[in-house]
């Protein structure tokens, strides 16, 4: 009996079998067995294998082109992709449907096309439904070209001839080879276009931007070897029914993953939020109780954000605890400080913690504002308006340090605070004579709180 050329990979553990299963006998997860090639019949025997002594270069004979990165006209894009968009990269852009990926790429040609040539590769619109949202973008630039395609290695060599300046890809999943049998948006068939366009972006230097669907849990669509093989990985994210949208890089090997941009969405496109500070602490409200505003860094950039919590009396034989934008299990720990450390019973409450403005604060200098927000929520007290906070809270009360202090200082300085709250460990470490801003420096719980 003649053997099969096709193998079924499992996309979780990597193991081959050589029939199809619902559960993969490795790994034991289900539905997760995908057919592609095996490696003897995609690999001929008789083929040559070439010498590359000759390509051997040292590292001080590459020239270092000076002009190595593209201006993409957007200020929080280029602060994201750390400085611009890098000749022959290949930049993979993530997010949910109607997040917004493809407006913002439009958006891009439209600047690009002032001085270089773009091509928008789009499988998934016509050439007609393209000229629409141009229109309704304000896109008119005369170097944008528009190829409707979904043969991926038809498009590859189309970019080979015509060799535009920059070229888009929407989207991965849409893409297929011919000669692989499985259907476009398969495990190989992402893969294998992925690896296409990368030796294309490299051997003709010309960056490529390709966009990829995320499934239900979040992660773009397609193997995890697909992020490995781009030099560029950006996540958008954000609520559909809300105006902003934060611009994340997991992956950049051109730059830093810690910068974010943010974005808000427009009737005519998307608009750079260049102050999020100001926009998140916008229609904050006056002397409220359980409100107080944290200071975290984004990357190099500090951001203020409120942070509110309510505390009411529980209907319920378990209190309910909820966090939007903040992490839960951090929220519960907190909790169990203030009721050990300071003796604030909370068995008979229920907690509700919000971060304003769809904001997430995952950095450990948030946890002095919400600890802040839950005593003053708690006790009904109203914590001062122009106060501010920031720390890190250790398992006895006590309030640790943290890093980039000065820059969170100037931040609430330029915002108009007169107060802040920093752990003394901090305050040892600064001249206080060197702001414009009173510095009230906390070793506990208990000394912060005094300060409201």
């Amino acid at each position: 009996m003649a053997k099969s050329k096709y193998v079924y990979v499992c996309s979780q553990c990597g193991s081959e079998s050589p029939k199809w299963n619902g559960k993969c006998p490795a790994c034991g997860a289900w539905n997760t067995l995908e057919e592609e090639l095996s490696a003897a019949s995609s690999v001929s025997s008789s083929r040559s294998i070439p010498d590359l002594s000759d390509s051997i270069l040292e590292l001080e004979d590459i020239g270092d082109d000076t002009d190595v990165r593209y201006d993409t006209g957007i200020g929080e894009l280029n602060r994201v992709l750390g400085g611009g968009l890098v000749k022959g990269s290949l930049v993979l852009l993530g997010g949910e449907p109607g997040i917004g990926k493809s407006t913002l790429l439009l958006q891009i040609c439209q600047f690009l096309g002032e001085e270089h040539s773009v091509l928008y590769v789009s499988g998934e619109e016509s050439a007609r439904q393209l000229k629409l949202r141009a229109d309704r973008l304000g896109v008119d630039t005369e170097n944008l070209y528009i190829l409707t395609a979904t043969d991926a290695e038809a498009v590859a060599e189309t970019i080979s001839s015509c060799s535009p300046d920059i070229v888009v890809i929407d989207s991965v999943q849409t893409m297929s080879i011919s000669r692989i049998s499985s259907s476009p948006g398969s495990l190989t068939q992402v893969r294998e276009c992925s690896n296409l366009f990368m030796h294309t972006a490299k051997k003709q230097e010309i960056p490529i931007i390709i966009v990829g669907h995320v499934n239900k849990d979040g992660a773009i669509a397609g193997p995890k070897v697909m992020e490995h093989i781009v030099d560029a990985v950006l996540y958008f994210e954000g609520e559909r029914h809300q105006s902003y949208r934060l611009l994340r890089a997991v992956k950049n090997r051109f730059g830093s993953t810690n910068e974010i941009g943010v974005f808000e969405m427009l009737d005519k496109g998307l608009s750079e939020v260049e102050n999020p500070s100001l926009t998140l602490l916008s229609g904050r409200p006056r002397n409220v109780s359980g409100n107080c505003v944290a200071c975290i860094m984004e990357g190099s950039r500090p951001i203020l954000a409120e942070v509110q919590a309510l505390a009411a009396k529980t209907s319920y034989s378990a209190p309910r605890r909820m966090a939007t934008g903040f992490d839960f299990n951090r929220l519960s720990i907190l909790v169990a400080v203030l009721e050990k450390r300071l003796g604030i019973f909370m068995g008979s409450l229920d907690i509700y913690l919000n971060i304003v403005g769809g904001f997430r604060l995952d950095e450990p200098a948030a946890d002095l504002p919400v600890a802040m927000a839950l005593y003053s929520g708690i006790m009904d007290k109203p914590i001062d308006d122009e106060l501010l906070s920031f720390g890190e809270i250790g398992l006895g009360g006590e309030l640790r340090s943290v890093s980039h202090v000065s820059q969170r200082i100037r931040e609430a300085e330029r915002m108009g605070f007169k107060k802040v709250i920093i752990p003394r460990q901090n305050a040892s470490s600064i001249d206080q004579n060197d702001y414009n801003i009173e510095i009230l420096p906390a070793s506990t719980l208990k000394q912060a709180f005094g300060a409201i």
